[in-house]
Order: C-alpha cells, then sequence, then structure tokens
C-alpha cells in the first residue's frame, strides 16, 4: 500500500508542475495576443472573456499571471455569465401557443369544404365540437378562396 502510494505521488510530482507551468504560459500568451493587437488600448474580446472564465475554473493560480485585468473583473464575468444562462433557461415562452396539427387540419378541411363560410362561422363550428379557438388564429390557417371576378359592364 506504501509503495502505490509512494508512486502516486512521484507521478503526480512530476505531472503537476508541467501542467501549471503549460497553464501559466498559455495565459501570458493570450494577454500577449490581446496586447499585440492594433488598437492603442487593449480591447477584450467575447473570447478573451470566455478564455479568462475557463481559465479561472480549471486553474487555482490564475490570479498570479493576470495583468491587463484585475481578477475581481473576470470574477464579475463569470457571475454575470451565470445570471445569463439562468436568465435565458427561466425565461417564458414568447407568443401565442402552439396551435395542434389536428385542428390546423381541421380548419383547412372546414374551409376547403364550405368556401362560403366566413371566420366567425369556422370559429363557432370548432366551438362546438369542443375546440377553443381564437378568431386570428382560424384567419391565420383558413384556405382562402379567391373571390369571382366581378361582373364588367
Amino acid at each position: 500500500m506504501v509503495l502505490i502510494s509512494a508512486l502516486f505521488l512521484l507521478i503526480r510530482s512530476l505531472i503537476l508542475p508541467r501542467t501549471a507551468l503549460a497553464a501559466e504560459n498559455l495565459a501570458l500568451h493570450q494577454q500577449l495576443a490581446v496586447l499585440n493587437r492594433e488598437n492603442h488600448r487593449p480591447q477584450l474580446h467575447r473570447r478573451d472573456r470566455f478564455f479568462w472564465v475557463i481559465l479561472s475554473r480549471l486553474w487555482k493560480n490564475w490570479r498570479e499571471v493576470l495583468i491587463i485585468v484585475k481578477p475581481e473583473t473576470v470574477i464579475k464575468w463569470r457571475r454575470q455569465g451565470f445570471k445569463l444562462y439562468w436568465r435565458w433557461k427561466s425565461k417564458a415562452p414568447v407568443g401565442r401557443p402552439k396551435i395542434d396539427k389536428e385542428i390546423r387540419e381541421l380548419i383547412g378541411k372546414m374551409s376547403r369544404e364550405n368556401p362560403l363560410w366566413g371566420v366567425p362561422r369556422i370559429q363557432a363550428e370548432l366551438s362546438l365540437l369542443g375546440f377553443e379557438v381564437a378568431q386570428l388564429t382560424v384567419a391565420k390557417y383558413r384556405i382562402k378562396t379567391p373571390k369571382p371576378s366581378s361582373q364588367t359592364w
């Protein structure tokens, strides 16, 4: 058991510093890329902010190498992203509720078979069948028949 734990610690000691060094090099390289852009004042894009939020999640010493912005700013970006995600996730659906395909086909069939029926008549027939549908919905899905041409004198 002692041999296994010693072997684990040896492997961990060989791997861990390399990953920390690689993360530090990646962070410094990203900051140099931001500073080498053609603008006089460095501007961070969304991908830069996303990079720092992800790096702050994965690497615990990220604050030590961060130079171009304050660490509090990165934490603020993370919180804003969290708020935006949950606002999007809990948002109620916008607009009218979806109409079943069965009702849409029934409206089309009724308007095709009875070309003289208007929207109020089709709505009344649907309510007799037990479907509560608004007049605007019936007008939207009703098949419009071309009106006969008027008599010319």
